[in-house]
C-alpha cells in the first residue's frame, strides 16, 4: 500500500493528459501574460472553485445546470470531444477506488485530490455525487457564479439574434483562455511543492517555459486543443506523439557479411514537443534493437533495450533515473553486434507505455489489500494494461 501522504501526489497525476506534439493552431500570443490576464487567472483559479450560488432570476433549469450534458445542448461538438478526453475521466476508477479508503484514513488528502480532479465546490464530498463522478466538467473552466467565460471569438457570426437576450446572458471573453498559464494550476506543482532529486514531480508548465515552443509563442492549447477542439490528446494518442518527434535509423554501412560487426544508430529528436518527452513519472518509453533471422525470430543475445522515462520508486521516496528527452533534445542508441550468419535483419522498435507507473501502483494496492475500493482498482488496472502501443518499428536488411 502506498503511504497516503505520497499517494495524494499520485492521485493528482491520475487522468492528466498533457501530451507531446505541436500541431499548429491559434499561436498568436507571443508576449508575456498581461496584468489583466494575470488578474483574471488569479481570480478564476481559486480552488476549490467557490460555489456558484443561486442562479440569476430568469435562468432556466438548463442555464442553471452545471452538468456537461446541459452545456452540450448548445455546444454539442465540444461535449462530444470532451467525452473522449481524459478530462472526462479525471474521476475514473483509479482515483475513486483509492478515495474510498482515503476518505476515512486521510480526509484532508482526499479533499486535496479533488481540487484538480473535480474542482467545483458542488463536486466536493457532501455535494453532487453524480457531478463529482463526471470529473473535470465544462463549468470547471467556463462558469463562475453562474457567469460564463471563454476565449475571444474567432472569425464568424456574432452570438445570438440581434436584440435578443443571449443564453445564460452571454459570456465574458478573455485571451487568458489561450495562454499556457490557464493550464498551469493543475499541471504544475508550486515552487515549494513535492520534489525528488531537486525536481518538482509535476513540472510540465516549467518545462514548457524553458522550451523552444515557448520561445516561438506556442501555447499548450496549440498542441492539445488544436482548432479549439476539446480533445486534449497526449501521450495516449500515437498520432499526437508521432507528430512531436523525429525518429531516424541509419546503418553505418549498407550491407554486411557474416562475421562483420553491425553498426546502426537510432535517433529520437524532440522537435515539436512543448516539454520533456515524456512529461511526468507516469509513462515509460522502451527502445529495443535486436537482430532477427529470416523467420522473424530474435537472435539470442542480440537484444539491447533502453528506457526513456523518469523512474521513481513506488512510494515516491526517491528518483531512480531520469532519461527523458528535453524539448529540443535528442536520444541516441548506437547498436553494435557481430553478424554470425546471412539473412539477418536489424529490427528496432519504440513502444510507449502511457500508464506504466499507474499499473505498478494498482498492482501494489491490490497485492497489499485495496479495501473497499478494490473493485474499482481492478478496473483501473485493466485499463492501464491495455494502453501500451508501438510507436515505431523498422527492419533493416543487413546481409
Amino acid at each position: 500500500m502506498i503511504p497516503y501522504h505520497r499517494s495524494a501526489t499520485i492521485l493528482l497525476l491520475l487522468g492528466t493528459t498533457l501530451g507531446v506534439a505541436w500541431a499548429g493552431g491559434d499561436s498568436r500570443l507571443i508576449q508575456p501574460v498581461t496584468p489583466a490576464e494575470r488578474q483574471f487567472l488569479d481570480r478564476h483559479w481559486k480552488v476549490p472553485i467557490p460555489a456558484q450560488g443561486p442562479a440569476p432570476a430568469g435562468f432556466s433549469p438548463l442555464e442553471a445546470s452545471l452538468a456537461p450534458e446541459s452545456c452540450g445542448t448548445c455546444h454539442a461538438a465540444q461535449l462530444a470531444d470532451w467525452r473522449t478526453s481524459h478530462h472526462a475521466r479525471s474521476m475514473g476508477p483509479g482515483v475513486t477506488g483509492q478515495l474510498v479508503e482515503m476518505r476515512q484514513s486521510d480526509p484532508e488528502t482526499a479533499r486535496h485530490c479533488l481540487t484538480c480532479h473535480a474542482p467545483l465546490a458542488e463536486q466536493q464530498d457532501g455535494g453532487d455525487t453524480s457531478l463529482q463522478r463526471k470529473g473535470l466538467v465544462c463549468a470547471a473552466c467556463h462558469v463562475r457564479g453562474h457567469a460564463r467565460f471563454g476565449p475571444p471569438r474567432r472569425d464568424g457570426p456574432a452570438e445570438g439574434t440581434p436584440g435578443a437576450t443571449p443564453p445564460h446572458r452571454g459570456a465574458t471573453r478573455t485571451t487568458a483562455f489561450l495562454r499556457s498559464e490557464f493550464c498551469a494550476g493543475c499541471h504544475q506543482f508550486a515552487d515549494d511543492g513535492f520534489a525528488l532529486n531537486g525536481k518538482l514531480l509535476e513540472n510540465t508548465y516549467n518545462e514548457w517555459k524553458a522550451s523552444p515552443a515557448a520561445r516561438r509563442g506556442q501555447q499548450c492549447q496549440d498542441c492539445h486543443m488544436t482548432e479549439r477542439r476539446h480533445l486534449w490528446r497526449g501521450i495516449h494518442d500515437p498520432e499526437t506523439v508521432r507528430g512531436g518527434l523525429v525518429i531516424t535509423l541509419a546503418p553505418a554501412q549498407p550491407r554486411y557479411r557474416p562475421g562483420d560487426r553491425v553498426g546502426a544508430r537510432l535517433t529520437i529528436t524532440n522537435t515539436s514537443v512543448g516539454h520533456h518527452f515524456p512529461t511526468y513519472v507516469t509513462p515509460r518509453v522502451v527502445v529495443r534493437a535486436a537482430l532477427v533471422d529470416a523467420d522473424g525470430r530474435e537472435v539470442a543475445g542480440s537484444g539491447e533495450e533502453r528506457v526513456i522515462a523518469r523512474d521513481v520508486t513506488l512510494d515516491l521516496a526517491r528518483e531512480v533515473s531520469d532519461t527523458r528527452i528535453p524539448a529540443g533534445g535528442r536520444f541516441v542508441l548506437d547498436y553494435r553486434r557481430r553478424v554470425e550468419r546471412s539473412g539477418v535483419r536489424l529490427r528496432v522498435s519504440v513502444t510507449v507505455f502511457p500508464d506504466h507507473f499507474y499499473t505498478r501502483v494498482f498492482e501494489s494496492l491490490l497485492a497489499g489489500g485495496a479495501g473497499t475500493g478494490a473493485t474499482e482498482i481492478r478496473e483501473a488496472l485493466a485499463v492501464t494494461r491495455r494502453s501500451p502501443y508501438e510507436l515505431y518499428r523498422r527492419e533493416l536488411p543487413l546481409t
